[in-house]
């Protein structure tokens, strides 16, 4: 076992939960809160103190995990309510949240400012990589602030450091780029099998083991084939993070035609009320596509 640590969690939703009672389960104290504070009040049992303010849940601590929606809501609870001033000097802040390369880069200037180790270290494996402790931590910062609390991070799955503050989330968009691609790829695969008539889901036991396998094809593609899109990562955050990616892109002058239209495609998805679906839910977006173009064949 590591050794404990006092350990501080803002943010205990849909990943945030699981990764916080490993934590505990796992020895170390930790204090958490939630803006929607029976989502924390779950975690009493498991050992977690439930603080009522995010100030609270950070004061003393060794290491302060965020774990939030965005940039912009790391942004207003670090910054402009200030909980960056209720850390200890010589803590790390570990956020842990898909945000934006630039936004890891300025609130790790902020930190260093008052005395606090940084590092941008954010997940990919969704609710269940989180519950089994399995996620893909991605972490950009200081290389020995890294290996400090890296014995922590092994609790919650395998985290590798990439390099400097922001590093982390620029594998993260990344990462999101490949995961939404590949999602749109198996959705366009089952259509075709389907419309072709094979069965769509001896076809994805039949495709494992070969190049095609992926994660995303063996869990997504079942769920695609079950129609069950009870989110594990919403289509609204995978959304978000194609943005993201798209937005760097044309900062540093990059064509990236194939992410740029699945990115139009989970906006579509997002706007016609799928954003809190999981975003395997893309084959519903491409199944409406096809139903448009077979009306527009057949008025022709």
């Amino acid at each position: 076992m590591t050794t404990p640590r006092r350990i501080g969690f803002i943010g205990t939703g849909l990943m945030g939960a699981p990764m916080a009672g490993r934590l505990a389960e796992a020895g170390h104290r930790v204090s958490a809160w939630n803006r929607t504070s029976d989502k924390a009040e779950r975690l009493a049992p498991l050992g977690v103190s439930i603080e009522k303010t995010p100030q609270a849940a950070v004061a003393q601590c060794e290491i302060v995990i965020v774990m939030l929606s965005s940039g912009p809501v790391c942004d207003a609870l670090l910054l402009e309510n200030s909980l960056l001033d209720a850390m200890a000097r010589e803590s790390t802040l570990i956020v842990m949240s898909s945000i934006p390369v630039e936004t890891a880069q300025r609130q790790a200037d902020e930190a260093a400012r008052r005395g606090i180790r940084y590092l941008d270290a954010p997940v990919s494996g969704g609710e269940q990589g989180a519950i089994d402790g399995t996620l893909a931590i991605m972490a950009g910062g200081d290389a020995a602030h890294f290996d400090a609390v890296a014995p922590v991070l092994r609790v919650l799955g395998r985290p590798t450091h990439i390099g400097p503050a922001g590093s982390g989330e620029l594998a993260k968009l990344a990462n999101q780029m490949i995961v939404a691609n590949t999602i749109a790829t198996v959705a366009e695969a089952i259509l075709l099998a389907e419309r072709g008539g094979a069965d769509p889901k001896r076809m994805l036991e039949a495709l494992q083991g070969g190049f095609a396998d992926s994660t995303v094809l063996r869990l997504h593609g079942q769920r695609m084939v079950a129609e069950n899109f009870t989110p594990g990562g919403p289509a609204k955050w995978q959304l978000k993070d194609t943005q993201t990616a798209m937005a760097l892109a044309r900062t540093l002058e990059l064509s990236l035609p194939v992410s740029s239209l699945v990115d139009s495609l989970f906006e579509e998805l997002v706007e016609s009320g799928g954003g809190d679906l999981d975003h395997s839910a893309l084959i519903q977006q491409l199944r409406r596509h096809n139903s448009r173009h077979h009306e527009e064949q057949q008025n022709a």
